[in-house]
């Protein structure tokens, strides 16, 4: 396993993050595994090198984050491990609920801990932009969590290049603590953020750990239409024929399913090596259901895509609208 910087930090994390939204309850999402079923995939990324662990206080309303805890704690030392999670979603439908006002960045900070059963948070994450709050208000209180010690760090995740540039402009005009990284989308069916997001965090030393990088296993083959898939998320996931299945979309799995053959590799392995082969990212956040699913991840960082057959994964995108920055 290689480690790297985020961003411009000193913080070394290794070249994948394993995201944990898989694990928490089932009444949550289908697909979705208990704390029993969680045991072997965090066993074996921490036996693979992986000290990245990305979650959420809305994955499972909290049960991914006390999951992630108790296994890390159980296969790691906390000194070893980098913890993210993330604030913004509701849990309630109460008034104060959601959102990155100073009142609920401060008390999902403290749920959070609780969740973890951490003291601290290694990187602290806006889940999305909220325009319904002064991004003076949401920069100064995550300034106060860093410097009350509950967070080590702070990133964010999608939204518009402008609103994140304003973003770090605000927080370095007031001296406020800067965010480190950015979780956007990025995949081969997703490439929207090679426009204004990559560019602007690579002039800025802003870490990339891109959310989705395998199209949540739509790359992985398998779909010609909603509710077909290997997996039970595949057949199960709401959210993913909101941002894929597109006919260009099913074009680009051809072309990934046809140099993975070639290479006698799985699409995983390919779509994996194409987003890593970007200078712009740090670590992508890899989700797993299947023990395959992680080894088949750890053995694409071993992976090497030639410029050429690059070019052969990238020549059927199309550009699309752009997706999931609410």
């Amino acid at each position: 396993m290689d480690y790297v910087r985020l961003g411009s930090t000193g913080l070394k994390v290794s070249r994948l993050c394993l995201g944990c939204m898989t694990y928490g309850s089932p009444d949550w999402r289908p697909w979705v595994l208990d704390e029993a079923a969680s045991r072997p995939f965090f066993k074996a990324a921490v036996e693979g090198g992986i000290n990245f662990f990305d979650t959420a206080d809305m994955y499972s309303l909290g049960q991914s984050e006390a999951i992630t805890g108790k296994m890390l704690r159980e296969f790691a030392r906390r000194e070893e491990v980098v913890i993210a999670t993330k604030v913004f979603f509701p849990h309630s439908k109460a008034p104060n609920a959601g959102g990155l006002s100073r009142k609920h960045i401060f008390d999902a900070v403290d749920r959070s801990l609780t969740n973890l059963g951490v003291d601290y948070i290694d990187l602290y994450q806006i889940h999305r932009f909220d325009p319904q709050t002064p991004i003076e208000e949401t920069l100064e209180a995550l300034h106060d969590v860093v410097k009350a010690g509950k967070a080590r760090y702070i990133g964010a995740s999608s939204m518009f290049a402008w609103q994140f540039a304003k973003m770090l402009a605000t927080s370095e005009k007031h001296g406020w603590t800067k965010f480190v990284s950015m979780q956007p989308q990025y995949n081969l069916v997703y490439r929207e953020e090679e426009r204004e997001m990559l560019p602007l965090c690579q002039a800025e030393g802003v870490g990339v750990i891109p959310w989705s990088p395998l199209a949540r296993g739509f790359l992985a083959g398998g779909r010609t239409k909603v509710g077909e898939g290997n997996t039970e998320r595949a057949r199960t996931d709401e959210f993913a024929p909101h941002l894929y299945y597109r006919d260009q979309d099913f074009a680009v799995v051809d072309a990934v399913e046809t140099l993975a053959k070639a290479r006698g590799l799985s699409n995983m392995q390919v779509a994996l090596a194409w987003v890593m082969r970007n200078p712009a990212i740090t670590a992508p956040i890899v989700g797993a259901s299947r023990l395959s699913h992680l080894s088949d991840a750890l053995s694409a960082l071993e992976v090497t895509l030639s410029d050429e057959e690059a070019a052969m994964l990238e020549k059927p995108y199309r550009p699309k609208p752009v997706l999931d920055h609410q």
